[in-house]
């Protein structure tokens, strides 16, 4: 994955989260997760390192958006 540009985290509250999941459906799920909460950004797809398990996915995300106390995490399949 690239470096962390400063401006990610210029101020309190901006996190940088990288994902490790098994899967593109896993990665997916997770951002959608913390999108039900926070303010992130897109992603659409996830990424590959040869000769490491699994994917990876990378967005940004706003604490400072105060949490929807009435969000539900969804029910798995």
């Amino acid at each position: 994955m690239e470096a962390i540009n400063d401006v990610h985290v210029s101020e309190p509250g901006l996190v940088v989260v990288d994902v490790a999941a098994a899967d593109d459906e896993t990665a997916f799920a997770f951002h959608t997760a913390l999108a039900a909460r926070w303010a992130t950004t897109s992603v659409e797809r996830t990424t590959r390192d040869a000769g490491q398990p699994g994917v990876r996915l990378r967005c940004y995300l706003d604490l400072r958006q105060p949490i929807n106390a009435s969000c539900q995490m969804p029910t798995p399949h």
